[in-house]
Formats: C-alpha cells, sequence, structure tokens
C-alpha cells in the first residue's frame, strides 16, 4: 500500500485519536474509516450514515468469524 502526506485540521486529527482507540483502530485507521463512511454516504444519501458505518465494519469481519442469519419465525 502507497501512502501520501496529507495535513490535517489538529481537532480532526485529536477526535481519531479519541475515536481510534474506542474502535481499536490506529488513528490512521480511524481517519481511513471516516472517509470510506463519508465517500459512501455521498454515494447513497438514502441510508443513514450509522447504517453505512455499521455496513462497512461488518464487510471487514472474517467470513469465518461471521453467523449465519437465522431468521425469526412466529412461534417464537
Amino acid at each position: 500500500m502507497s501512502s501520501v502526506s496529507v495535513r490535517l485540521d489538529e481537532s480532526l486529527i485529536s477526535a481519531a485519536r479519541i475515536a481510534a482507540k474506542t474502535e481499536y483502530r490506529t488513528v490512521q485507521g480511524q481517519v481511513e474509516f471516516w472517509a470510506k463512511v463519508g465517500r459512501a454516504a455521498l454515494d447513497n444519501p438514502d441510508l443513514p450514515a450509522s447504517f453505512i458505518a455499521e455496513s462497512l465494519m461488518s464487510m471487514a469481519e472474517p467470513r469465518e468469524d461471521s453467523l449465519p442469519f437465522v431468521p425469526r419465525t412466529d412461534e417464537e
């Protein structure tokens, strides 16, 4: 993967540092995640940002860690 230096506002980096700790990401990974969510939100303005973020996180999970979807029946 190539890297590029980018100047970002210190308040954005501070917010990314806090969010990165809670999400177990690096600061760079947090900024990249926010960029992906933002780009997907612009491409899909009808979807809530939280849905986009959760979808991106689930797509990044290893396939073997996922559980199959089992719909509930009316009897339960």
